[in-house]
């Protein structure tokens, strides 16, 4: 099919708009998927997916649509995920496209992630086709949800097209604004061959799977590839679209997306975002690649078994492969073995992370409180970056401490405007601009310390606004702040697995919450155990464990009470050289307890 009739586009949304139900309804109207095979979210084959409803990964796939013209075009569609922890997937989709349909419900207007991913396609020019989405309901509002349009993302609200994903209404309108209004790709000039990688899965079977986006020229089956980054050569073995299933083809050409399988058998071999081209006629440079990702939340993930070491580390590796925003090395804890320090975007990346792990590689794994990164200037003027309380520097050599900071988009119904004020106060932040959007929502955009919405911000937002508030943030780079190291100390020993760096103004707060949590789960011991919360050898907070009391005067029955008075001074002394030599084995299951996220 000539490169004319080619359109390739995503689908953009904030979380629960129903991209993923217009894909079902698009599969459905061009018949790429036959009535005996459909089923809801048929693009999200992770089971995670289905349970939790929303996307995860990116999905491609290619569907023939005959317009109103008489052609037959071919439209690549990759569905992208909502969720702000997966801005990732949905950049290296746009990358892969030249249009977005943005979908708006038409219930609940411009969201903050709407704003968020319409950015990032803006950014990459990309033709946008609105749609408003679930007319049907009761509550539908169209004519303000073109406004928001027109005032908040600065499209005609008249473009916008009236659908229902889940009745079916408006999508032969939406497949023929793709055909007329998205751009085809262009072929380059030279008509060498250069494909960008923008997914890869691991097959046990025949290794390397890459999802691929030709940009220029054609590949098939035995020609000799080579990538950019690690400067390797591979022969191509097979190459084919989704429809959705992998389907064989004879080659790729451009403007195509599709799979390639080479011999490439470990995870390290193929980076996402690289250029793949032909050995014997290259390309001189690479295409534009897509932004690094960096990790904002750190975790230890340990095996429960440390026999499952090694297991784990390959399980990582194959996971990379799929999730180029999740990053790991290797780190050891006294209390818990050898393990890795891991990278994320975020929390539900962190929790999905390790489900995966769970479900796919049938690992047994416990993680670490959260954790961020942290940038430290010495007294001798050198830098270091801390993203391990263990690595802390000792305070007097400490000139500044800065801690990373994260812009927040918060839109919230105008009622509820005092209580997120309030929620951003509680959490260290700063509020910058308060925008009325129309009648019923105002727009906050405030500065947070990332380890403050580590946790529980986003679930006390939905709290404080009755499900009504969403949110979006972006990096917005350092700030000085007095942050300390703060130790927890079980019968005077330190106990490194419970470290953690804090604001000093929380600092007495968090230490009683985490001794009260380490009572509950310390067994009590023949002594009296302390654990103490410190800083720096001062004590901010303590609780004590109680001694095991044995009744070492049952054996006297009556006589004399100087008897029973002089075996409870034995005891007591006893319990008192047990307190200088005793040492508290901490089990196992106590540190799961503790440091398991949640808990």
């Amino acid at each position: 099919m000539s490169i004319e009739l080619t359109r390739n586009f995503s689908i953009i949304a904030h979380i629960d708009h129903g991209k993923t139900t217009l894909s079902d309804r698009l599969l459905e109207f061009t018949q790429t998927v036959s009535d005996r095979e459909a089923q809801a979210q048929h693009l999200d084959s992770m089971d995670l997916e289905r349970e939790r409803g929303i996307t995860i990964k990116s999905h491609p796939v290619t569907m023939y649509y005959p317009a109103k013209d008489g052609k037959t075009y071919k439209l690549n569609l990759l569905d992208t995920p909502g969720h702000v922890d997966f801005s990732y997937e949905v950049s290296r989709s746009l990358a892969a496209c030249e249009g977005a349909i943005l979908i708006v419900d038409a219930a609940q207007g411009v969201e903050a992630q709407t704003m968020a991913n319409v950015n990032l396609a803006m950014s990459q020019e990309l033709t946008i086709v609105p749609v408003l989405n679930k007319i049907d309901l009761p509550a539908a509002d169209t004519d303000k949800c073109r406004a928001q349009l027109e005032d908040l993302l600065a499209i005609p609200g008249d473009e916008a097209i009236p659908a229902s994903a889940k009745a079916g209404i408006g999508i032969e309108d939406i497949l023929e604004a793709v055909v007329t209004k998205m751009p085809a790709p262009k072929d380059a000039e030279d008509k060498l061959f250069r494909a960008s990688v923008f997914d890869s899965v691991y097959d046990a079977y025949r290794g390397v799977i890459s999802y691929v986006r030709v940009m220029s020229g054609q590949v098939k089956k035995g020609d000799r590839i080579k990538l950019f980054a690690t400067n390797s050569t591979y022969e191509v073995k097979e190459t084919g679209c989704f429809t959705p299933k992998m389907t064989k083809t004879e080659g790729l050409t451009a403007g195509d997306v599709g799979y390639l399988i080479a011999n490439m058998k470990s995870a390290s071999e193929v980076k996402i975002g690289d250029t793949i081209t032909n050995h014997k006629h290259p390309c001189k440079d690479p295409l534009p690649g897509f932004k690094e990702i960096k990790p904002m939340v750190f975790s230890g993930i340990y095996p429960v078994e440390s026999t499952d070491y090694e297991a784990l580390k390959t399980a990582m590796g194959k996971l990379q492969i799929n999730d180029a925003a999740f990053s790991f090395s290797t780190e050891s804890s006294t209390a818990l073995g050898f393990g890795f320090r891991c990278g994320f975007l975020g929390l539900l990346h962190m929790e999905i992370i390790q489900e995966r792990l769970r479900r796919e590689f049938d690992m047994d794994v416990i993680s670490t409180y959260p954790s961020v990164i942290y940038e430290v200037t010495k007294k001798d003027g050198s830098e270091v970056i801390i993203d391990n309380p263990s690595y802390f520097p000792d305070p007097s050599f400490i000139e500044e401490i800065r801690e990373p900071m994260v812009r927040v988009y918060i839109m919230v119904p105008g009622d509820y405007i005092g209580d997120i004020m309030q929620l951003l106060m509680e959490k260290r932040g700063e509020l910058e601009n308060t925008e009325t959007i129309d009648g019923d929502r105002v727009l906050l955009t405030g500065v947070v310390p990332l380890s403050e919405i580590l946790v529980d911000f986003n679930d006390r937002l939905k709290s404080s606004t009755k499900g009504y508030g969403s949110m979006d943030y972006e990096h917005s780079g350092y700030r000085a702040a007095n942050m300390v190291k703060m130790d927890m100390m079980i019968a005077a020993e330190p106990v490194e697995a419970f470290s953690t760096i804090v604001h000093r103004e929380k600092a007495e707060h968090y230490g009683r919450e985490l001794a009260k949590k380490l009572k509950e789960v310390i067994p009590n011991q023949m002594f009296v155990v302390a654990i103490q919360a410190t800083i720096g050898g001062k004590i901010v907070a303590r609780e004590s464990i109680s001694a095991m009391s044995k009744n070492v005067t049952a054996k006297c029955y009556g006589g004399d009470i100087s008897r029973k008075r002089k075996l409870l001074e034995k005891q007591k002394k006893g319990k008192q050289k047990m307190k200088m030599f005793g040492k508290v084995n901490i089990p196992q299951e106590a540190f799961i307890k503790v440091l398991k996220t949640g808990d």
